[in-house]
């Protein structure tokens, strides 16, 4: 039944998309065409399902075998905080996104407050009561002695912690190796960049043998970028041979720089970049088409040539799902209409608008449903989602409200970013 209201509240937020996309496009960055490759990415992940690999967060992580605790507590709630000691790197990857981070220039000259960080996270947390701990960069091995400081200020304020260190690679030493399995790292990340020279790859490679024999867990962490699925085959097989414990399959993204060069290798954005719009903390850009894609391939690759490593998938939108769980959780009990999404940590309801609000609140009612919030402004009902079940007989057209709490200085807000007509 055609509801003029709901018809132009979904319009105004199609259209608060499309400005967004225009404005883009307007600095010159493409956009693949909409949708394009749904359908295969859509298979993939079916095809995934079918052979039990674990869909987590809403389908934004997909998982196949061994995985970090680190990135099982990524979005969780027992408390994972990554530091960094310096923004230095001795590399220019095009598709970097540190620029993005506030005071980048600084941390670059003067190195990271780090032990400012350890402190907050310790009266935030308590002693002992962080769960996960990175440390990453720029490049940590850079600055050697001070990532070693930090790993044990770490073990005082939280000795229980897991912690893990990302790295480039290519400046680990064997004494580098020993100071850190010494200090108790948990955990070291490698990164191979595919259009790197062989033998600056093959260099990396080296260092992850090395480090296999010191630190207890040794992964890849990388952006996989299209078109890349033979390299990456080869890789494969190469860390099979190494023994690596697990692969983190990054979404590659652009990061609002350098577009020349990602338009120089016909790279387009996904269309539309976020399953939910909305203006993210996370700094890692937008999602590049294609990239998920052959993450899902790689994976089905994978499993169908038994790899003996774990495999995670990680999603833009996954990285978003962290930051939406430290955002909303607190949110959980604010009010009986809005419920806490455990899958993808939005707070959601159900509601209706115009005329089929009089008819939702009679049928809430019969049903002795009271709890519901009615907005005779905005020609609008609130109720909880679970209460669509006694509303099947009517004919209406009922849509879930996606929401964020927000801050300002007069406190915290609700606000609705997103409308999802029921089907």
């Amino acid at each position: 039944m055609s509801n003029p209201v709901l018809e132009q509240e979904l319009a105004e937020y199609a259209e608060g998309a499309k400005a967004y996309l225009d404005a883009l496009q307007e600095k010159g960055i493409v956009f693949a065409e909409e949708g394009a490759n749904q359908k295969r990415i859509d298979e993939l992940r079916a095809m995934l399902k079918g052979k039990g690999a674990q869909f987590k967060n809403g389908g934004a992580s997909i998982v196949w075998g061994w995985q970090s605790k680190a990135c099982v507590e990524c979005t969780g709630n027992n408390g994972s905080e990554t530091f960094s000691t310096t923004f230095k790197c001795h590399r220019d990857c095009y598709f970097c996104f540190n620029y993005n981070v506030a005071g980048y220039e600084t941390f670059v000259r003067e190195g990271c407050p780090w032990r400012e960080g350890l402190e907050d996270a310790e009266r935030r947390y308590g002693h002992d009561g962080l769960a996960v701990l990175g440390l990453t960069g720029g490049e940590p091995l850079l600055v050697l002695d001070d990532s070693i400081a930090l790993l044990e200020e770490a073990n005082r304020r939280f000795p229980s912690a897991h912690k893990r260190m990302y790295t480039s690679g290519d400046l680990l030493t064997e004494e580098g190796a020993r100071r850190l399995q010494e200090v108790g790292l948990d955990e070291i990340r490698f990164s191979v960049k595919q259009d790197d020279p062989l033998d600056r790859q093959e260099r990396v490679l080296a260092a992850m043998k090395l480090a296999k024999r010191y630190i207890p867990s040794l992964m890849v962490e990388m952006p996989i970028i299209p078109n890349t699925d033979e390299r990456m085959h080869e890789l494969f097989e190469r860390w099979g041979e190494i023994g690596i414990d697990g692969i983190n399959l990054l979404e590659f993204c652009f990061p609002f720089h350098s577009w020349e060069e990602f338009a120089a290798r016909g790279f387009e954005i996904r269309n539309p970049p976020f399953d939910i719009m909305y203006d993210y903390g996370y700094s890692g850009g937008l999602p590049v088409a294609g990239s998920e894609e052959l993450c899902l391939e790689l994976m089905l690759w994978g499993i169908d040539h038994d790899v003996p490593f774990g495999m995670h998938y990680c999603s833009l939108d996954n990285k978003h799902r962290s930051e939406m769980r430290l955002r909303n959780e607190r949110g959980r009990n604010m009010h009986p209409v809005f419920r806490f999404d455990e899958s993808d940590f939005f707070l959601k309801c159900a509601k209706v608008f115009g005329d089929d609000v009089k008819p939702t609140i009679e049928g809430l009612l019969r049903a002795g449903k009271t709890t519901f919030l009615h907005n005779e402004e905005a020609e609008s009902l609130s109720f909880p989602r679970r209460d669509l079940r006694y509303l099947g007989n009517l004919n209406i057209s009922p849509a879930i409200s996606i929401c964020v709490l927000e801050d300002d200085e007069e406190g915290t807000y609700l606000r609705e970013i997103a409308l999802k007509p029921v089907r």
